[in-house]
C-alpha cells in the first residue's frame, strides 16, 4: 500500500461520516460535501493502486 491509498481510504470514510451527519441534522449541504469528499477519496485510491501496478510491472 502507499499513501494515496492510504489517505483515499481515510478520505472515502470522512466522506461517508459526513454525509450520514448531515443525513441526521438534515442538511443536504453537508451529504453533498461528504459524497464529493468520497469520490476525492475513491480518486485518489484508483491513483495509488496505478501507481503499485505500475511499479509492480518495473519488477517484470
Amino acid at each position: 500500500m502507499n499513501k494515496d491509498q492510504v489517505k483515499g481510504a481515510a478520505k472515502d470514510i470522512a466522506g461517508k461520516i459526513q454525509e450520514e451527519a448531515g443525513k441526521l441534522v438534515g442538511s443536504k449541504e453537508q451529504q453533498v460535501k461528504g459524497l464529493i469528499n468520497q469520490v476525492k477519496g475513491k480518486a485518489q485510491e484508483h491513483v495509488g493502486d496505478a501507481k503499485e501496478a505500475i511499479k509492480d510491472l518495473k519488477k517484470i
